[in-house]
This record gives structure tokens, sequence and C-alpha cells, in this order.
């Protein structure tokens, strides 16, 4: 039988505050993104080869843009964009390859708390304080919006 024992292979250093998400795909166990507090969000490399023996990654780049807490990051199914949530209620879409903004996503009036991608990449849903859920295209157009008291508060997952 397997050991099921849970071993801290070490540790990813670099965001200046809380890590709020992190996010990685099945095709590419290589590559995680963690998001933070610090309105930042850092795309790495889990590399085994670093001269720190208690790290286990070093960090390819920062995706910069939103103006308060980052509180979620998802990656497409794909590996090549990220999606990111905001205290600034705003959500972004990132392209990864070139670290920009490629969509930005306006709408919510409350901090987004949560976002996911649909399985073809060709919609997204969030959640966000403001007790809503809205369904977007990848255009950043909101196509549809849950709200009218389905919920009674804050939506924190979606």
């Amino acid at each position: 039988m397997g050991d099921n024992t849970l071993r801290l292979r070490g540790y990813l250093k670099g965001h200046g505050d809380w890590v709020t998400a992190v996010a990685t795909t099945l095709d590419n166990s290589k590559i995680l993104l963690s998001a933070s507090r610090d309105k930042t969000i850092i795309v790495w490399n889990l590399d085994q080869d670093l001269e720190d023996a208690n790290l286990c990654g070093t960090p390819m780049r920062a995706l910069r843009g939103h103006s308060h807490f980052v509180s979620d990051v998802v990656l497409s199914s794909d590996g090549q964009f990220a999606l990111s949530s905001s205290w600034d209620h705003t959500l972004r879409l990132w392209e990864l390859s070139t670290g920009k903004t490629t969509r930005r996503f306006v709408g919510h009036t409350g901090d987004v708390l949560s976002a996911a991608f649909s399985s073809d990449n060709r919609q997204i849903v969030s959640g966000s304080r403001d007790k809503t859920i809205k369904l977007w295209n990848t255009l950043g157009e909101c196509k549809y919006t849950f709200a009218d008291n389905v919920h009674t508060d804050w939506v924190s997952c979606v």
C-alpha cells in the first residue's frame, strides 16, 4: 500500500501580502499561478533544480493591473489564459504568453470574490459581494445577471 503522507517539498516566495488563491492545469504541472492581496498574480515555474533547497519554484512574471486585492485566479483549460477577480469590482482576462490584460469585465457593484471559465472557455461566470452572479462572454460583455433576491448574501464561490 502506498504512503499517503503529505510532505512539504518547499515554498514559493514572492508576494508582499496574503495569498488568496492558486491555480494550475492538469496538462502543465510545472506552471502555477498565485493571487494575492498585494494586487498581483504571479506566474510560477515549479522547477526543482534551485540553489535554495527550500524553494520549489521561481516567479516567471507578475501580472499587474488590479487596483485592489485579487480574490481569485483560474486558468483556461488550454492553459493559455488566466482569469482574475478583484475587490476593485472587476475581472481581468490575461494572456499568459505576454502577461497583458486582453479584456476587462466591468459591471459588478461590489467586490468580485470568485470567477470561473466554462469547460469550452467561451463563457465566464463571476460571483460578487453585490449578491449577484454574472455570465459573461470572453469579449467582456455581460450576457446575464442572476439577481433580484436570488441570493440574500455575498456570492463567494462559483
